[in-house]
């Protein structure tokens, strides 16, 4: 019996399933002598589903570029995040720039009650019972920044208790 081919990358060990979302691709300019330069940015969120997210925001000179180093940037961002019964340890708001993000943990059976931006990122995570309010500006880059960072100063109560120690 022939034992199965492998390549040298040793495919699929290293190699970690992440689900990526483009939450927003817009067309920039830039006005130089001879006109306009048309590029792309490209915001991207990715996730395990399991509690580690990141998040990447890039250019290219079309949308595949702009995408593909989106993605790129958002691995070498991956963060994990506390997640305690399918939902957040405790409430919080976060301000970044404009934007003010408040996450609340809810019941099981609740669900993700967010809006726009915020929803990808938390469905990314692997939150499934949250309630959460986007204030402020309703800039996706902003709102999605908010959370991720919002998402990063979660801390579990035995952290909590550490801390007051």
């Amino acid at each position: 019996m022939a034992r199965p081919r492998r390549n040298n990358r040793g495919q699929g060990a290293g190699k970690k399933d992440f689900e990526q979302k483009i939450v927003e691709i817009k067309r920039v300019t830039r006005v130089v002598a001879g006109g306009k330069r048309m590029r792309f940015r490209a915001l991207v969120v990715i996730g395990d589903k399991k509690g580690r997210v990141g998040i990447g925001l890039r250019k290219g000179a079309d949308v595949s570029e702009a995408v593909n180093k989106a993605v790129n940037a958002a691995k070498k961002t991956m963060v994990p995040v506390k997640i305690v019964n399918d939902t957040i340890p405790h409430e919080i708001k976060f301000k970044y720039k404009s934007s003010v993000v408040f996450l609340k943990p809810a019941q099981p059976g609740t669900g993700v009650i967010a809006g726009g931006a915020i929803r990808q990122v938390l469905d990314l995570v692997g939150i499934k019972n949250v309630l959460s309010k986007m204030l402020g500006s309703s800039n996706k880059v902003n709102n999605v920044m908010a959370t991720y960072l919002a998402l990063t100063k979660l801390r579990s109560k035995e952290e909590m208790l550490n801390r007051k120690s």
